[in-house]
Formats: C-alpha cells, structure tokens, sequence
C-alpha cells in the first residue's frame, strides 16, 4: 500500500463519519435499528442451539415457522425505515403490532426483549419527524449599528384567512366586526 492510496488519505475516517452522521439524521435511524435487532431476537431463539459445557439447550416450538416470518417482516421493515423515510409511520404502525402478534405467537416476543425492542423502535418511528435544514448565519458586516448584530426577523405569522377581504366570520376586526355577528 503507497501514501498515495486513497484510503490512507488523512481526515477520510472523519469525512465518512461525518456523511454517515448526516445520513442518520435525515432519516429514523435509531428506530430502523431497533425494530431489526428486535426482528433478529425474535428470529433467532426457536432455531439457537446454545452449548452449555456438554448440554446442549435447543427451543424447538411450533411457533418456529411464525418466528421465522415475524422476525423476517420487522427486518425487512427495519431495513425499509432506514430507505423509505416517508413511510414511517406505517412501518412504525407494522412494527408495534408485529412485536404484539409476537408475544403469543413466538416465544413471549423472543423472551420479551424482542417484543420491548421492537415495540420501542416502532413507536420511534412514529414520532420521528424530518428536522428543518439549518438557516446561513449572516456575514459580519451585516452587524446593526454600535457593532451589535441586528435581531433576526421573526418569521410570517399566517392569519389563517382572517385577513382575506372575503372573510365572512364576522369575527375580524379588519373588516369592522369587532367579533359580534350581525344579523342582517
């Protein structure tokens, strides 16, 4: 490998991490994670074989093949959360009753820590919701006078139509109402 591999080049760790941490944050990233690891709990108990010195402990049920498609649908589900931000709510919506349909179908919910991650990533989900973009802070010769920098406007207020010329509520002082209905 030469210094002039790409790879090697300083601040490439930092500049990915960065892209990657811009990434995490246009999108629920947290929840996308938690409802696959939630998918992968419930997907793995009924097929572990755990060792325990010369013992070995399998968890043969019949709820195996429901298991395997529960666990399956919360991944792919985890999986679309992370590509498909728009559709967070239905996939949040999806997650919280595949976690429920998981407790009596598939060993408690994968022991109950399947269900519990599942459940919580499916409720971040639903809560999750696109920040603004920041705003440009101004130059600094945009400073107001005595070198103090000048208040930022505050933003439109919308009068909800009360200010059309149209407005027949009665209730705009604009118009001459004063908030009393007249009869005719």
């Amino acid at each position: 490998m030469s210094a002039e591999t790409p790879a090697a080049a300083p601040g490439q760790f930092t500049r990915r991490r960065l892209q990657f941490r811009a990434w995490r944050g246009t999108r629920p990233f947290w929840a996308g994670l938690l409802v696959m690891l939630g998918g992968f709990l419930i997907l793995y108990f009924p097929y572990a074989h755990l060792q325990l010195g010369h013992l070995s402990m399998t968890v043969g049920t019949p709820g195996g093949s429901s298991s395997l498609i529960i666990g399956g649908l919360l991944i792919t589900l985890g999986v679309i959360l992370w590509f498909q931000q728009h559709i967070r709510v239905f996939g949040g919506v999806a997650a919280i009753l595949l976690a429920l349909v998981s407790i009596p179908l598939s060993n408690i919910g994968g022991f109950i820590v399947g269900f519990l991650c599942s459940l919580t990533g499916g409720a971040m989900a639903i809560a999750w919701a696109p920040g603004t973009p920041a705003r440009q802070q101004p130059a600094d010769g945009a400073a107001g006078q005595g070198g103090s920098p000048t208040a930022a406007p505050l933003p439109e207020q919308r009068g909800y139509g009360l200010d059309d010329p149209n407005d027949l509520s009665g209730t705009n002082p604009a118009n001459g109402a004063n908030g009393r209905h007249s009869a005719g």
